[in-house]
């Protein structure tokens, strides 16, 4: 009998500890954020970065939306990090996988102007769940190679990232990048590097 995902994550949890102060040998990170945003292409490509380096990135590969979830293994400085990517279609239940991990990644799509609220309600809502309370985030700002982005000035104030900023327990730092183009990757690299490796 093969056991359930929610048993599997059960096991996991009660097997490793994850903090972010004391990270464990094999951490996780959620990539979180609407349909169509570009998780799936940033994990490709966050994992190809880490085995050949921005050189060697070629063309994007072909991507699907994700209905469930994509695991991928980085190793940063010769620890083993996973990242897990939550399909946008499942926000209702994301809250069930906050409690395994020590960072998050947050991704909005820069140049899809009708998503912006939808995007900013569900990181306000990320940020309030307790299992969150002190995990690192990342807010990525994702697409800015496309001719109809908005400028990150114009992003700020839609979301009033101030606002949030000082009011959230989390520390967050903020991206722009293209996971097309590989704009930005390595900083998400080293901000991977920074908060999981220590």
């Amino acid at each position: 009998m093969v056991p359930s995902e929610a048993t599997l994550v059960t096991c996991y949890h009660t097997s490793v500890s994850c903090r972010k102060t004391e990270m464990s040998s094999n951490d996780i990170c959620l990539l979180l954020g609407a349909t169509g945003v570009g998780k799936t292409l940033l994990m490709k490509r966050l994992q190809k970065l880490s085995l050949h380096g921005l050189g060697e990135l070629g063309e994007p590969p072909s991507t699907l939306p994700t209905v469930g979830t994509n695991l991928t293994d980085l190793t940063l400085k010769k620890k083993k990090v996973t990242l897990r990517e939550l399909g946008g279609c499942m926000g209702p239940i994301w809250p069930s996988y906050f409690k395994d991990c020590s960072s998050v990644i947050f991704i909005v799509d820069s140049a899809n102007i009708a998503q912006i609220s939808s995007s900013c309600i569900q990181l306000l809502s990320v940020l309030s769940a307790e299992p969150l309370h002190s995990v690192s985030v990342l807010i990525l700002f994702n697409k800015r190679d496309m001719p109809c982005t908005m400028s990150l000035v114009e992003i700020q104030s839609l979301f009033r990232l101030d606002d949030i900023i000082a009011s959230a327990t989390q520390p967050i730092t903020i991206l722009e990048l293209s996971a097309r183009t590989g704009q930005g990757l390595q900083e998400v690299l080293s901000w991977l590097e920074s908060i999981i490796v220590k």
